[in-house]
Order: structure tokens, then C-alpha cells, then sequence
């Protein structure tokens, strides 16, 4: 079974417009009672302190507070009722930023994923978006503020050793709009590999 090395804190200590794109070909890394599961990030969205559209534009809450914690934590939040999203926490402690996980690739524990995501038909299907890959990862809201500099932790991003190699075979990286938002809807903080099947949602050409 494949070891996997937490990223380091000082990783997630600049901007998430920095960390944003720097994830993508790290490894989230989910452990459950069934083994391991998860895969290469592919996809990602910065929220900055000073955006809109960040959850913690209007200071903290009992929802954000995790955002105005230490660096290299989860963030989780459920949307429309039923969806969980998970973020990484960006910045020193005080300042709110964090990258959204859009996408990873389903290559860890595809078994796993698939017991939690059962109607997914395709590989692809499972992880190909923020809302798939929490409930194929069994990520909730139990999750929010977890360690994800700890390999003992439920929840971890894992550093890939050949990271450069990947973002070879799956770019070049696309820089686009966020998805799905209406504030601050103009700003360049979405990033993806274009040749990875598991993202969500491509630029038209």
C-alpha cells in the first residue's frame, strides 16, 4: 500500500490564490474503516479574504470559524441541504482564505469510493465534482476543522513525490472563473489540469 506524507503546514501559510494551483497532483487522503481513499487533486477554487464570494467576507460565524483558524485545516461546509464541500485553510490565523477541492482523481481505494457512491456508473463520475467526491470520500460536516497535516488524521493531503511529472501528463493548467457563484463571479481563482478526466467542468474553446 502506498505511503502517503502529509503536506507541511508552512504550505498552506502564503495566499490561496498561491496554494490553489500548487495543489493540484497532491493527494487527498481519506481513511476509513474499509482502508484508504481518494486521489490526486485536479481541480481547485481560491477564496481570498478580501472576495465577495468567501465565506468569511462577513467575519466570523459559527459556520466560517475554522476559515479564521491556524493554516492546513479542513473547512467544511454542507450546501443546498444535502452537499458537503471541503476546503484547505490558507494564511496565518485571523485572515479567512481557503482553496475549495473541486476534483481529485478516483485512483486510491476506488472500491471505497465506490461503497459510498454506489450510483456513480463511471470511475469518473465519482469524484468529478466538490459535492461527488465528499460523499464518495464520506466527507461531512464532522470532518470541519480536522488536521490535514496529520497522517493520523481521518482526513490529510498527501505530498506527491512525482508531482511535476503528473501536472506534465494531465496540463497544461487552465486558469477560469469559479463555478456556481454570482459575487466576484469575474475573478481568474478556478485552476485545472485540461487532461484529466475527472474535472468538473472544462472552458469552452
Amino acid at each position: 500500500m502506498k505511503k502517503f506524507l502529509p503536506l507541511p503546514r508552512s504550505f498552506y501559510r502564503l495566499s490561496a490564490k498561491v496554494v490553489a494551483p500548487r495543489l493540484l497532483g497532491h493527494f487527498l487522503v481519506r481513511r476509513t474503516s474499509e482502508g484508504l481513499c481518494g486521489g490526486a487533486i485536479v481541480e481547485t477554487e481560491a477564496y481570498l479574504c478580501d472576495d465577495p464570494a468567501c465565506h468569511g467576507a462577513p467575519g466570523p460565524t459559527a459556520r466560517n470559524r475554522v476559515m479564521f483558524g491556524p493554516p492546513g485545516h479542513g473547512y467544511v461546509y454542507l450546501i443546498y441541504g444535502f452537499h458537503f464541500c471541503v476546503n484547505a485553510v490558507c494564511q496565518p490565523a485571523g485572515i479567512a482564505e481557503a482553496v475549495l477541492i473541486r476534483a481529485v482523481e478516483a485512483t486510491v481505494g476506488e472500491s471505497v469510493l465506490r461503497s459510498h457512491r454506489p450510483a456513480a456508473k463511471t470511475a469518473t463520475a465519482l469524484t468529478s465534482g466538490p459535492g461527488k467526491l465528499c460523499q464518495a470520500m464520506s466527507i461531512r460536516r464532522d470532518l470541519d476543522g480536522i488536521d490535514l497535516c496529520d497522517a493520523r488524521s481521518e482526513l490529510f493531503i498527501g505530498e506527491n513525490p512525482d508531482v511535476n511529472q503528473f501536472r506534465e501528463e494531465k496540463g497544461p493548467v487552465v486558469i477560469t472563473t469559479r463555478i456556481g457563484i454570482t459575487k466576484a463571479a469575474a475573478l481568474p481563482l478556478r485552476f485545472y489540469l485540461e487532461n484529466s478526466p475527472f474535472v468538473s467542468r472544462r472552458v469552452k474553446p
